[in-house]
């Protein structure tokens, strides 16, 4: 058996290449967009892609199924569970629970896993060849290294009310089912720790049944309930705005992208006019040189693992935009856009200097600095985290305005007084200062080295909740 775990640290997602040596067939679960990974590690293992499969309809990720079954010719299985509701609206082979995928000498067996998503599925592998038993179990959402898929994304994400509640009450049925089989069973899971799908999902790949069933907490409540769906719904973190718009094109028959594309590097006359038209510069340098000068305007949201969940919050699916980037940086954060669909990039400039308008400064304040602006009562503070890390924490006084819901909630900063923002380690703060002074706030300080800096140095932080603006 060829095994290829295949993970994408922009979205803390895995996916699986699996194929049997013997006769060269092999299988995808859960494909990411860019989908040229998967063909060549085919190709340079001697095997064919020849079936393709998701655990679920996916909100955090742009699926890759489709697009990879177009430029291989393999089989679309999909789950026909979770209900009329619940059903991919394109050609496929639907999978209900019981069912086995036969790929050469392997076969996955279907187990209906809802929870997470009403669909959900997980797959049980035998290596026939090797073992008459399972030994591994492909989870997708369902259960992670110490945690289990979250059942609100489709009431606050997607808005179907009534949802979660029903959602949570199906994950402990799953879980139940999850603590049949053999403790020895391999689990690898769709997501690891920095995924918004779970609120305490490890670092490490791989599980196993056993494991999980003495580590993680939704194996802990036995016959409680109520008490797994409190734990579950409570604390989870804000769901990033562009998951409802995932979960509606990984149903539909939409488009497909077979190719990395390849922005345009524009000339200062074309950004120029761009931006003339209003056009959105997201500048991706890191925080410190874009404090040290900015295009006014333009949008900070660095080029690291975090950068399409946030372009995912603040960005749309109809609107084109122009990256501030290196040439060497552009494919990756290409495709980084392209795993959540936002393929409408306009073009990228390398450098502001040479565009002939006059830079921006940013207002970065240090610890001392900020301490003498909390002492002034005009002085606004606000947090722009989550709503659970505000309440686990915070700097006494300060107004909890979560960053990624922040152009919504622009009449909760004051235009008349300071305000000071921070976050946990600087790099929200950053988003937030340039979202606000593209709106023409300019009386703003960003305290960027933030709680962290706060809490290492002795500071006092205030913990008891307290109602959060989400």
């Amino acid at each position: 058996m060829f095994f290829q775990h295949i993970y994408d640290k922009s979205l803390a997602q895995a996916s699986y290449l699996i194929g049997c040596q013997k006769t060269g067939e092999s299988i995808v679960i859960d494909p990411k967009r860019d989908v040229d990974t998967y063909i060549n590690v085919a190709r340079q293992n001697g095997l064919r892609i020849t079936h393709i499969t998701e655990t679920h309809i996916h909100a955090d990720f742009l699926s890759g199924a489709r697009e990879l079954a177009a430029l291989t010719g393999a089989a679309l299985y999909l789950s026909d569970e979770g209900g009329p509701d619940w059903q991919y609206e394109f050609d496929h082979k639907g999978l209900k629970n019981g069912d086995v995928i036969t790929v050469g000498n392997l076969t996955l067996a279907v187990i209906h896993t809802p929870g997470h998503t009403p669909e959900s599925t997980s797959f049980l592998l035998t290596d026939k060849p090797a073992s008459a038993v399972p030994v591994m179990l492909f989870t997708g959402d369902f259960v992670f290294v110490g945690d289990v898929g979250r059942p609100d994304l489709l009431e606050k994400a997607a808005g179907l009310e009534g949802t979660q509640e029903a959602g949570a009450r199906q994950m402990f049925e799953s879980v139940h089912t999850f603590s049949t089989l053999p403790d020895f069973l391999q689990v690898w899971p769709g997501h690891g720790a920095g995924s918004a799908c779970g609120k305490t999902l490890g670092a490490v790949p791989s599980t196993t049944v056993g494991y999980e069933k003495i580590r993680n907490w939704a194996f802990q409540y036995d016959n409680d309930l109520q008490g797994f769906v409190n734990y579950l719904l409570a604390d989870q973190p804000e769901p990033p705005r562009y998951f409802a718009r995932m979960k509606h094109l990984n149903r539909v028959d939409r488009p497909l992208l077979t190719a990395v594309p390849s922005p345009e590097k524009l000339t200062v006359e074309a950004v120029r006019a761009a931006l003339d038209k209003g056009i959105k510069l997201i500048d991706t340098r890191n925080k410190v040189a874009f404090a040290e000068g900015f295009v006014p305007g333009s949008i900070n949201i660095q080029g690291n693992n975090a950068f399409a969940t946030w372009m995912g919050w603040f960005m749309t699916y109809e609107e084109p935009f122009m990256l501030v980037a290196d040439d060497a940086q552009i494919e990756d954060l290409t495709r980084k856009l392209m795993r959540i669909g936002l393929d409408k990039v306009y073009g990228y400039v390398t450098d502001v200097n040479t565009l002939g308008i006059d830079l921006q400064k940013a207002n970065v304040i240090d610890i001392d600095t900020a301490k003498t602006y909390l002492t002034r009562p005009d002085v606004q503070v606000v947090d722009l985290r989550g709503a659970s890390e505000y309440n686990s924490g915070h700097i006494e006084g300060a107004e909890n305005v979560f960053v990624g819901t922040l152009p919504q909630q622009l009449d909760k900063i004051s235009k008349d007084k300071p305000v000071v923002i921070y976050c946990q380690s600087g790099d929200r703060a950053t988003i937030g200062y340039s979202l606000l002074a593209r709106h023409g706030f300019d009386n703003v300080q960003n305290y960027s080295a933030s709680i962290n800096e706060w809490v290492n140095q002795g500071n006092p932080v205030v913990t008891e909740a307290r109602e959060a603006t989400v």
